[in-house]
């Protein structure tokens, strides 16, 4: 309890000061004149002058609130590695029991887990502190206790950014002698052209080893393929050059041999993902004669700024007899030697849009395109009436990969085409608008009647299931064959019209190898918290898929079917870094947080980095596994109340609350009540006995 004295005057502090005044100048007037009872008439005003005032003693009943001291476990992937978190766990709860037993101490317990926000990078101790200590004034905070590999990464630069002068005591776990060996990621693009080879720059650092280390083992992957190795120096940087082979996602992974006595493997990895990129795509169309859908084919491939379009019209067969000059008919003579031989391999895709030989392209050429197409080239055949013709392309080299062949000339009879069972589940026609079991696509006209190849995909069907749109592989490449000329009706709306330009414009990527068109295809993505496998297939089932995280554990994870051709899957990403996903047949790859994240760039234990901060606030830091054994050394934990070290051999110190709340106040006034009054008149009495002598 706190006693003091204060005033609360009964008139203004203007009428208070005049009083004041008043009553001086009278009281030393009498007193310099000496007149009989000038001293007791001088208290007496005084008195009267301390009454207006208002004098009363306060009463204030305080207390002091008890601290407040941050209990700091960190729990990032480094402090995962085998002992350290057996370590973490002991220590805290050591520490936790001595906490608790200090008298005037609030304990808090903060925890940061890389877990809980995957998408972040680095250990942010303070970070986490901070949201701890929120709401809690500075004068409160008597200390912070972290448990911690030491490696932090938003360490303040000053203690003033901390907010509070308590001391920071860092227990740090793992040992002084540890050597890690890591790979390094020095320089990689972030983008590549398909097709074209890029440089990938790594290094490999052995942190903690003495002396000159011999040369090393380094395998590259691509997509979880194995592509090539070689022996490089630690410390010196090396670089792969790789080609880039398809576009979309692709990851390249750097992994050298282990290191006798590593204090963990993870980071013997480095990871480089890299988008592959196309540049404008060729495509060679080939229309056999004008028709109506020559300008639908022409109008599609011109709109996709992505295609550079080549394209030739045989406005008249060689048989043909007229007296128009060839000069008036063709700006350039077919070049077909320079299309089907030189320059046969610069283009992705060749359309052949109701073509008949003619006897313009030998068996040579097709020989030719034959082999373009087996070494990964792309064919399409867009049919008419030319398909079942004697000239038709069926009977030339080139029907030996298509997926159908002619069987009689072209039904004319009105139908709708629908998708088939596989067309439902193939990303080529699997949501093409209006699609569905009953499509809502406008009728075409003219069908030619095939037969599809044993291994064709039959996409789009007329009547009586008769093939219409079919797809092939054939070695590294890839055919297709659309039976019918009458596409080009849904561009011109006719009978309501359909999707003409999504549905060409997926078959020829497909053709050109899109990998978001792919049929059979595993994908392993990520937002930073969650993975989702996805399993394109044409088949009825999809077979479980077995997940490994960085650290080499699996888990199985059975597929829901989420569309026709599409079965779906999930699970926490808790990890940061690379992820596999395989089904026995296909693998995929993801990576999860940055791609060279610091939590892995340095995973040998320190005292380095929180040592400034420590000192600075008067804490320390010391090592956990200081001698032999597993054990951990706990420090005893004091208040220390004095100026002075806040740390010894085996002790921390921490500081007491300097928080002090008011629980309640009393106040009694001096001049109140009967009693003063009595002694007023007794004073006035006695002061005009006195004068009246």
């Amino acid at each position: 309890m706190t006693w003091s004295l204060d005033f609360a005057p009964f008139v203004g502090p203007t009428l208070l000061i005049g009083l004041g005044l008043a009553v001086a100048a009278v009281a030393v007037a009498g007193l310099l004149a000496r007149r009989r009872g000038a001293g007791l008439r001088a208290l007496t005003l005084a008195l009267l002058f301390l009454a207006l005032t208002g004098p009363e003693i306060r009463r204030e009943r305080s207390e002091t609130l008890p601290g407040v001291v941050v209990l700091l476990t960190d729990r990032s992937a480094s402090q995962r590695l085998p002992g350290r978190e057996a370590t973490t766990e002991a220590a805290r709860a050591g520490m936790v029991e001595r906490l608790r037993a200090l008298p005037g101490i609030e304990l808090r317990e903060a925890i940061f887990d890389d877990r809980t926000d995957p998408g972040g990078d680095g250990t942010r101790l303070f970070e986490t502190l901070a949201r701890t200590l929120a709401d809690v004034p500075p004068e409160r905070v008597s200390g912070v206790v972290a448990i911690t590999d030491g490696v932090v990464h938003d360490v303040p630069a000053s203690p003033a950014a901390l907010g509070f002068t308590a001391p920071v005591h860092a227990l740090i776990t793992g040992r002084a002698d540890e050597i890690d060996r890591r790979t390094v990621v020095v320089a990689a693009p972030r983008f590549g052209l398909v097709g074209k080879t890029q440089t990938l720059t790594f290094r490999v650092d052995d942190e903690g080893v003495a002396g000159p280390r011999p040369p090393v083992e380094v395998r590259l992957s691509r997509d979880g393929t194995e592509i090539a190795r070689r022996k490089v120096t630690p410390g010196r940087p090396f670089s792969f050059e790789v080609e880039v082979p398809h576009a979309g996602e692709i990851v390249f992974e750097a992994t050298v041999e282990p290191l006798p006595g590593d204090v963990t493997p993870l980071d013997d990895r480095a990871v480089v993902s890299l988008r592959g990129v196309r540049e404008n795509l060729r495509v060679l169309l080939i229309s056999g004669e004008p028709h109506p859908g020559e300008r639908a084919w022409r109008n599609l491939l011109k709109s996709d700024a992505s295609v550079d379009l080549v394209h030739f019209t045989i406005l008249r067969q060689p048989e043909k007899q007229d007296l128009v000059p060839v000069s008036e008919l063709a700006l350039i003579a077919f070049p077909t030697r320079e299309l089907f031989q030189e320059r046969l391999r610069d283009f992705d895709l060749i359309v052949f849009d109701r073509y008949r030989r003619r006897g313009l392209l030998t068996w040579g050429y097709f020989h030719n395109i034959v082999d373009y197409v087996r070494a990964g080239g792309a064919v399409l055949v867009a049919s008419g009436p030319d398909l079942a013709d004697p000239d038709g392309l069926t009977d030339t080299p080139l029907g030996e990969i298509l997926p159908a062949t002619a069987r009689d000339a072209p039904a004319v009879d009105p139908f709708r085409p629908a998708l088939t069972t596989l067309g439902t589940r193939h990303p080529v026609t699997r949501d093409l608008p209006g699609g569905g079991t009953t499509p809502d696509w406008g009728r075409w006209l003219r069908l030619s009647p095939v037969t599809a190849a044993p291994d064709a995909t039959t996409l789009l069907a007329g009547p009586g299931e008769r093939p219409l749109l079919l797809l092939a592989h054939r070695g590294k490449g890839r055919v297709g064959l659309l039976a019918s000329d009458q596409i080009w009706l849904w561009a011109r709306g006719f009978d309501g019209g359909g999707p003409h330009g999504p549905l060409l414009r997926r078959v020829a990527h497909w053709l050109m190898k899109e990998p978001d068109l792919e049929e059979e295809a595993l994908r392993l993505a990520s937002d930073g918290r969650t993975l989702t496998i996805e399993r394109h297939t044409l088949a009825d089932t999809a077979a479980p898929v077995t997940v490994t995280d960085p650290t080499g554990r699996e888990r199985k994870i059975d597929l829901a079917a989420a569309e026709p051709g599409l079965w779906r899957g999930g699970l926490p990403a808790d990890v940061q870094g690379l992820w596999r996903a395989s089904d026995g047949k296909l693998t995929a790859l993801a990576h999860v947080g940055p791609a060279d994240p610091l939590e892995f760039a340095a995973m040998r234990s320190t005292e380095a980095m929180l040592r400034p901060l420590a000192t600075a606030t008067g804490g320390s830091v010391r090592r956990l596994l200081a001698g032999p054994g597993d054990t951990p050394r706990l420090p005893r934990v004091t208040l220390r109340d004095v100026a002075g070290p806040r740390a010894g051999d085996d002790w921390i110190g921490l500081s007491p609350s300097r928080a002090v709340v008011t629980r309640g106040a009393e106040r009694t006034a001096l001049a109140s009540g009967l009693a003063a009054v009595a002694l007023l008149f007794a004073l006035f009495a006695a002061v005009w006995w006195r004068e009246g002598r």
